[in-house]
């Protein structure tokens, strides 16, 4: 993994928004290292800004960061970029990648080995969205940083 020029944690400009960027490229090994910066960012975000975030929060964050970069490292040529931001009470993990096809969830079929990445992404997220690029796609999940005083345990709430 390269770390982009100001990959380091900042604050946005005019809008107080707790971030950092890297482009990550090279083989398989970039997975655990998007795990890693994911934790260590917001284990920074609790010690230098006070936010809470749940142990349950940093699981769900890793589990995203890997299925979306597996995903992206797996069908797109190039670099990946991940983008981490502080919205909120919420994490949000967007992951940019060159490959113009849109990712679409498949029907549920137990027998099915692996390609379960999108819904798991998309069951445990607060939020989830896919924007198409110029070049590519941007996907985006957003996770909650404390645990629901409700205790659902997944981030979609029940309807």
């Amino acid at each position: 993994m390269e770390p982009s020029p100001g990959s380091e944690d900042r604050i946005a400009p005019d809008t107080d928004a707790i971030e950092t960027a890297v482009a990550l490229v090279g083989d398989g090994s970039c997975i655990a290292e998007a795990r890693h910066l994911a934790t260590g960012f917001l284990a920074r975000v609790q010690a230098d800004h006070g936010l809470p975030v749940s142990r349950r929060a940093m699981d769900l964050t890793q589990l995203v960061v890997s299925e979306l970069v597996t995903n992206a490292r797996k069908y797109a040529p190039g670099p990946v970029l991940m983008h981490l931001r502080i919205a909120g009470s919420l994490v949000e993990v967007t992951v940019w990648d060159s490959e113009p096809v849109m990712p679409m969830a498949r029907a549920a079929d137990p027998g099915r080995v692996g390609q379960h990445g999108l819904e798991i992404v998309m069951a445990v997220s607060q939020g989830f969205e896919v924007q198409r690029e110029p070049v590519g796609k941007r996907i985006t999940a957003r996770i909650a940083l404390a645990d629901d005083p409700g205790g659902h345990l997944a981030g979609r709430h029940p309807q």
